[in-house]
């Protein structure tokens, strides 16, 4: 994701030479509200989108992403579904002001549900109804691949969506000889090696539909942080080819 606040520091025309001058392009940025609190929190910290909005508009970085926890301690699922609704039309309504959309990404693992009051969203199936909900026309899915994998998804449903229903895409691997259902949030691969997760059949899918937008990988493995940037950096590039090349997709 790109940083808004240090991309202000550095000056927006000169971030996006930097990027032009080394032949990438933006991904997205984080959507910086706190929608997961309170309702003073939330409303103090929308206040400052425009802003941020704004940048991201000057910088031609159009796509906004979030994730939505997948339990809820305070209020059963339909009260909510009617409040995390609300709280999202109320950011998307400002994003689509200055062209951005928002995808918002479901958190697959049983284990990050477990001990909590009430479940919530925890599918594609059900997060797409959620984006749909708000109704603005610019509210998406961040769909990761882990995730996907993690809350028992198929491909059937991902072939079922649209280029517009997916804003931003992660991909990453899941360990070994671990079953679905005890797999941990924090605890990743990098793609393509274990084979645990089919990325390039998820792959495929997404350009069978058409998907035009940002592949990022997500791992947290303490091996990968552990390596110095250049390593770390090398390692999860040839990571990233390896999936592209099974697919047969150039990038």
């Amino acid at each position: 994701d790109v940083d808004l606040a240090q991309a202000e520091a550095f000056g927006i025309p000169r971030a996006r030479d930097l990027y032009a001058g080394h032949g990438l392009k933006m991904g997205g940025w984080g959507l910086p509200v706190e929608f997961r609190t309170d309702d003073e929190a939330f409303r103090t910290s929308l206040r400052d989108l425009p802003r941020w909005a704004g940048l991201a508009e000057e910088l031609g970085c159009e796509r906004c992403s979030t994730w939505v926890p997948s339990w809820a301690d305070e209020r059963p699922f339909d009260e909510q579904f009617r409040l995390m609704r609300g709280r999202f039309r109320d950011c998307a309504m400002v994003l689509n002001d200055h062209g951005s959309r928002l995808g918002l990404e479901f958190l697959g693992p049983k284990t990050l549900r477990d001990g909590h009051q009430h479940d919530f969203i925890s599918t594609l199936a059900g997060m797409l109804e959620m984006a749909e909900s708000v109704g603005t026309g610019n509210v998406g899915l961040l769909l990761d691949a882990w995730h996907w994998y993690a809350s028992g998804g198929t491909l059937e449903q991902v072939r079922a969506l649209r280029n517009e229903d997916v804003v931003y895409v992660h991909i990453n691997d899941a360990p070994a000889g671990i079953e679905r259902d005890a797999q941990m949030d924090n605890v990743r691969k990098l793609p393509m090696e274990t084979g645990v997760i089919d990325l390039p059949a998820f792959l495929a899918a997404l350009d069978e539909v058409g998907y035009d937008g940002p592949v990022t990988t997500e791992p947290f493995d303490d091996e990968l942080a552990a390596l110095d940037g250049p390593t770390a950096v090398a390692k999860t590039k040839a990571a990233m080819e390896r999936a592209w090349a099974e697919v047969g997709i150039k990038w």
